[in-house]
């Protein structure tokens, strides 16, 4: 199966220049954690509800805080035409519930998550997944370094 078969099409994008506020109650009415943030239809960035407790609010920041100055700009994704197999492997191996999906032209054209694969036919696999994503350790961990 392709990614394009069971991701997630029609996906909020949030602006580098919106504040981190609004972008905290669109998720809250999204019921998302995570937003990928674009230049139109061009992938610049992921923010997530961490990024604006950690990076924003616990470092002082305000609610009128650009996105810009929150987000993550180094991001992971993955292409509308890959195998869901190589792909939920990749999550596991990055320890991430949801990867952006561009096409090869490198445009935005949805998002995909472990719940979309575990509803898809790919339980297993996304059960696979899950247990390296949940493993101690990684980015955010609260373990010691």
């Amino acid at each position: 199966m392709k990614v394009g078969n069971c991701m997630t099409r029609n996906v909020q994008i949030a602006n580098p220049e919106q504040s981190i506020g609004e972008i905290a109650q669109m998720m809250g009415r999204l019921d998302a954690g995570a937003m990928p943030v674009g230049d139109n239809d061009r992938l610049i960035g992921m923010i997530t509800d961490r990024d604006i407790a950690i990076r924003g609010v616990a470092s002082g920041k305000g609610p009128d805080t650009k996105v810009r100055d929150v987000m993550s700009s180094e991001v992971k994704y993955c292409f509308e035409d890959e195998d869901v197999e190589h792909v939920l492997e990749n999550m596991g191996d990055l320890r991430v519930r949801r990867l952006p999906v561009l096409n090869r032209d490198k445009r935005l054209v949805g998002i995909i998550s472990l719940g979309d694969l575990a509803t898809n036919g790919e339980a297993a696999e996304a059960g696979e997944a899950l247990s390296g994503i949940s493993k101690p350790g990684g980015e955010h961990s609260q373990t010691a370094h």
